[in-house]
């Protein structure tokens, strides 16, 4: 387990960001007057959790491997900490949707029918925990992996460009 203390530390840590990120939409209005847009604003949420990524794989790098972490390395540490946050992102979700913005499927399911985008039906099987839980398991490994491939690219060793001698 001590082997993957920084990836838990920093999969903690991604989570309580997770919840101020909903805590912040909340307050901005995206969970209610502006939910249209809750969309789209969600999805700046990339770019502080690819600098998560980032603090959690230097992290790793200097205190772990001592500043010499190769690509392998770092992309494990990535998925480490992807599977920490998916398995405890059923808490931050039920924590989400029951304290920080209870009514938030219901204000879902009324726009998406209202809009004609979905049946009643389709949005209450689409906008319920149970539903969000799962995508977000499914998106939160996926994207999880492919940051930390990206990062752990960014930080392997660089080798040096020298040209060989040839005479």
């Amino acid at each position: 387990m001590k082997k993957f203390k920084i990836e838990f530390k920093w999969a903690i840590i991604m989570l309580f960001f997770y919840l101020a990120w909903m805590t912040l939409e909340k307050q901005l209005g995206f969970h209610d007057e502006k939910i249209k847009w809750q969309m789209i604003f969600t999805m700046l949420i990339i770019f502080p959790n690819f600098l998560l990524y980032y603090f959690a794989l230097s992290d790793k790098k200097k205190n772990y491997y001592k500043g010499e972490m190769n690509w392998k390395q770092g992309f494990i540490a990535g998925v480490v900490i992807s599977f920490i946050v998916v398995i405890l992102s059923p808490i931050t979700q039920f924590i989400t949707h029951e304290f920080i913005t209870p009514n938030y499927f219901e204000k879902l399911i009324a726009l998406s029918v209202e809009s004609k985008r979905l049946t009643l039906v389709e949005a209450q099987r689409y906008f319920n925990l149970s539903a969000y839980i799962w995508q977000n398991i499914s998106g939160g490994l996926s994207f999880g992996v492919v940051t930390g491939a990206i990062v752990a690219y960014l930080l392997r060793p660089k080798t040096p460009t020298t040209i060989p001698n040839t005479k």
